[in-house]
């Protein structure tokens, strides 16, 4: 499988340099060029194949000009011990959890699975690789974990002063680890503004291997692919009309994951997500995405520290509005909406709700009529575990989920006890001394 730029549709590179590259010189971001036709397979599996076999079979479509399949299936097995739970709600509404990873995220998915692709492919071409995020914590406590025992990768954690929470001292660079956190001076714009200022020094990239762990990156973007065929394999069986996604907004990855799971040919007839500024509908009803005002050569790079999954949506449709008009539903939802929904999941399937799931399904009761009417079917998406949001649950519903203890030690405060970075000179010093 080849990528190519949201900016220069004449770039060709392989997957593995799609993902350690990270950004295309030309300030775009990977895009496959091609999606191999998957209709054979998809409609073989079922719901007894595992998530792991899904994700090595996917795998091995995507990178059958570079691995052999053994390789392919090892590196799925490694970055998928737990699968995702798919909930039948009723005759037609279901629900993917996507969040029986490690810390209760969707996210633990997609990392993992970046960082066991990285570490074999390291491992068989040589090299090294340093991630560089920022964070809210979340993603250090999980990449504490991940990283453990990875003999290729290290990872840059940049937190704003205070955050740092869920790492353990083994973990850390100089306790022998792969970790190493730093709390940045300024606001959560200024340190992702010199994370990207690092970034820009192409050369300073490539010497010491930077890349992200955020859905920036390719490799992070299409590990959430899988959940979209596994959740039709395992309601295949159980219904055979129309299937649409409802899912919250989110930074959007989830949104493209699915679109390149229907061009593997997954059988999906659209997907419905909360407007925001960002993508919205105009007074036709058709999705609008704020950015296409402007022209892609008069904006500025791509940020390696922000998600830039818009732009890949615009470049999946390319000028073919009436394609994304009938593949795209935003819908406006108010707060009360919301609330409403997530009462009503509570109530009728005892499933508590954050805000995202219950924005989704808030989505999908606007439009249960005219899907239900075609005998179409909903699969809700809920990416975080409930219990992360127990303050709105509580507020909401008036009671909250309990907190698994590996959510728990996710969210113990860490104190570095060590002098705050001040911008993006002294964390270049940082990452330039920790990948030798």
């Amino acid at each position: 499988m080849l990528f190519t730029s949201t900016r220069n549709n004449e770039l060709s590179v392989t997957f593995s340099q799609a993902v350690r590259d990270c950004i295309p010189d030309d300030g775009g971001v990977f895009v496959p060029s091609s999606i191999e036709d998957m209709r054979r397979w998809i409609y073989y599996i079922d719901e007894t194949t595992p998530f792991s076999s899904i994700a090595g079979s996917l795998t091995s479509a995507l990178m059958h000009e570079e691995f052999s399949p053994i390789i392919c299936e090892t590196i799925a097995t490694a970055a998928f011990p737990v699968e995702p739970v798919v909930k039948q709600l009723d005759g037609s509404l279901f629900m993917t959890e996507m969040y029986h990873g490690f810390l209760g995220c969707h996210r633990d998915y997609g990392v993992s699975y970046l960082c066991n692709y990285l570490e074999y492919t390291l491992e068989l071409k040589g090299g090294k690789a340093v991630f560089v995020d920022f964070t809210h914590g979340g993603l250090g406590a999980l990449m504490s974990r991940i990283l453990k025992g990875k003999k290729n990768i290290k990872s840059v954690l940049v937190y704003k002063k205070g955050t740092v929470r869920g790492l353990d001292e083994e973990s850390l660079a100089w306790n022998g680890g792969n970790i190493y956190p730093v709390e940045m001076e300024g606001t959560e714009a200024e340190i992702k503004a010199a994370i990207s200022k690092v970034f820009a020094d192409r050369n300073f990239v490539k010497e010491h291997g930077l890349t992200v762990a955020n859905t920036t990156n390719v490799c992070r973007l299409l590990g959430q692919i899988f959940f979209f065929p596994y959740s039709f394999a395992q309601i295949k069986n159980k219904f055979n009309g129309e299937l649409y996604y409802a899912m919250g907004a989110g930074n959007y990855g989830s949104l493209m994951a699915g679109l390149y799971s229907w061009r593997f040919a997954l059988p999906v007839n659209g997907f419905y997500v909360p407007s925001t500024p960002a993508l919205a509908r105009s007074a036709t009803g058709a999705p609008v995405v704020l950015d296409s005002l402007v022209d892609l050569k008069a904006r500025g790079e791509a940020n390696p520290a922000v998600p830039a999954n818009l732009e890949r949506l615009e470049s999946f449709f390319g000028k073919n509005e009436l394609m994304m008009r009938n593949f795209i539903y935003p819908v406006d939802i108010s707060e009360a909406q919301r609330d409403a929904a997530a009462k009503e999941l509570y109530i009728k399937y005892g499933i508590f709700a954050d805000k995202d799931t219950a924005s989704a399904y808030a989505a999908a009761k606007e439009n249960s009529g005219e899907v239900y009417d075609e005998d179409g079917a909903f699969i809700l998406t809920a990416y975080n575990h409930p219990s992360l949001s127990s303050d709105y649950c509580r507020h909401v519903i008036g009671e909250a989920p309990e907190m698994p203890e590996n959510i728990k030690a996710s969210l113990v405060p860490f104190q570095l006890n060590r002098p705050l970075v001040s911008g993006a000179n002294e964390l270049r010093k940082i990452i330039e001394n920790f990948s030798l």
